[in-house]
């Protein structure tokens, strides 16, 4: 076992043995048996709160009994007519803040079906046989560029597929699925899974990815709208904010999401290089899949710090749970107010604040060698379409300022930064798209 006394950023802190145990899947895969098991509690309720709670709307007492009768494929049939990346949202989704936490069996037992498990037991299932439950319709003539291959572009571009609509997907990254599979944290989605789902959606046809192509660049609103008989844009949040500490120069402090990604695309976890002692600024998703990750590849100390209090974290409580049993210790109701080091950071003060980030109190300060910031993304493209509060101003089904461009995903004003809610966003879109053009 390497030494954990290592000082400074350093990769190869755990053994290749240690790293591949720390990095296996975070739930296994439930058995027919455990499914059938899971699938009897359900009490198939009329207007199911679950479905309510669901963003793209999965008939959830449907898919379980049909799990419960013996034919999980139609499960994920039910599963899939919604939610075309049901298997990845299966496994990220924050279901115990979702469908689970609205489940009639929660609020009685504390207990809720394990709806995501058995979502994944189904989608897994029709995965694994290699089949793809859609079919496209005849061929319409019409074009359609979407711009962004992450989980709203893709639903977007599958449903238009299915309509018969040719669906041309402009990306600036090397590999599609966006943060399925660049911002997921490593050990909720085991196996190349993200990519995986993505050859699997293509499988219907109609749909070509080119890539290294950014809006801004090399693509802009007016080419796509003369070349194209309508646009999507799903193109995320690319700039992630700064602490405004002026720490931008010094060495140590990077951004989460980076981090992030390149563990996700790192060929060995012995390869990544982590801190001994690291501190991670933020209270969302982000910043926890940070964090845990620090700590399972061989960081001593890790420190979570946010400025408000626990309850304020969009973070669900079952992720900080999480990461406080892999021994992060998560600090709240502060904020940095200083970055400590001349080229590389040693340490991050803290002022305590209350909920309003009001400062209360006294300074202190935390040791670091490595700082991730998960203080949130924005857009920095021109030639969007109108903005609202740095994102993209939408309408019903996503249609956009601009005649014929519509948009969705974590890129638009109002929306939850889930997956399950980009893939809703990029769905219905599609839906409004077709009707357009049908018209």
């Amino acid at each position: 076992m390497a030494s954990q006394l290592q000082t400074g950023i350093a990769a190869g802190r755990l053994s290749r043995d240690e790293l591949a145990d720390n990095f296996s899947e975070l739930h296994a895969p439930m058995t027919a048996h455990e499914a059938a098991v899971a699938a009897d509690r359900c009490y198939f309720c009329h207007d199911a709160p679950c479905i309510t709670a669901c963003p793209t709307d999965i008939d959830i007492p449907l898919f379980i009994r049909q799990i419960a009768t013996g034919t999980p494929e139609a499960a994920a049939r039910t599963i899939l007519s919604q939610n075309i990346l049901g298997g990845m949202c299966a496994r990220v989704c924050p279901t115990e803040t979702l469908c689970e936490e609205a489940c009639v069996r929660e609020a009685a037992e504390g207990k809720p079906v394990r709806i995501g498990e058995l979502q994944r037991f189904a989608t897994d299932i029709l995965m694994e046989a290699d089949k793809h439950p859609f079919s496209r319709a005849a061929a319409t003539g019409k074009r359609v560029a979407v711009v962004g291959a992450g989980p709203a572009g893709l639903a977007c571009a599958h449903r238009l597929a299915m309509h018969g609509h040719d669906v041309a997907i402009f990306e600036r990254l090397p590999k599609p699925g966006g943060l399925n599979e660049y911002g997921i944290a490593t050990y909720k989605t085991v196996d190349d899974f993200a990519a995986r789902e993505v050859d699997w959606l293509l499988a219907i046809g109609g749909i070509d990815i080119k890539y290294g192509h950014a809006f801004g660049e090399d693509l802009s609103l007016e080419d796509l709208k003369n070349q194209f008989d309508a646009v999507f844009l799903g193109v995320g949040l690319g700039t992630v904010n700064d602490l405004g500490l002026g720490s931008g120069d010094i060495a140590g402090v990077a951004s989460a999401v980076d981090f992030i990604a390149g563990l996700r695309q790192a060929s060995s976890f012995a390869d990544v290089e982590v801190g001994r002692d690291v501190v991670v600024i933020g209270g969302g998703m982000t910043a926890i899949d940070a964090a845990v990750q620090a700590r399972l590849l061989g960081a001593l100390n890790v420190t979570l710090a946010y400025r408000r209090g626990k309850d304020r974290m969009s973070a669900s409580v079952f992720e900080q749970d999480l990461a406080a049993s892999k021994g992060v210790r998560i600090v709240t109701n502060v904020s940095p107010v200083g970055v400590i080091g001349d080229d590389r950071v040693s340490a991050v003060e803290f002022q305590y604040t209350d909920d309003d980030l009001n400062p209360i109190g006294d300074r202190f300060t935390v040791p670091a060698d490595q700082v991730l910031v998960a203080i949130g993304q924005k857009i920095e493209t021109a030639g969007l379409p109108e903005m609202d509060g740095g994102k993209i101003k939408v309408g019903a089904a996503g249609r956009t300022s601009v005649d014929g461009v519509w948009a969705g995903g974590d890129c638009t004003a109002g929306g939850e930064d889930l997956t399950v809610t980009a893939v809703a966003e990029g769905r219905d879109a599609a839906e409004d798209i077709h009707k357009a053009l049908s018209a």
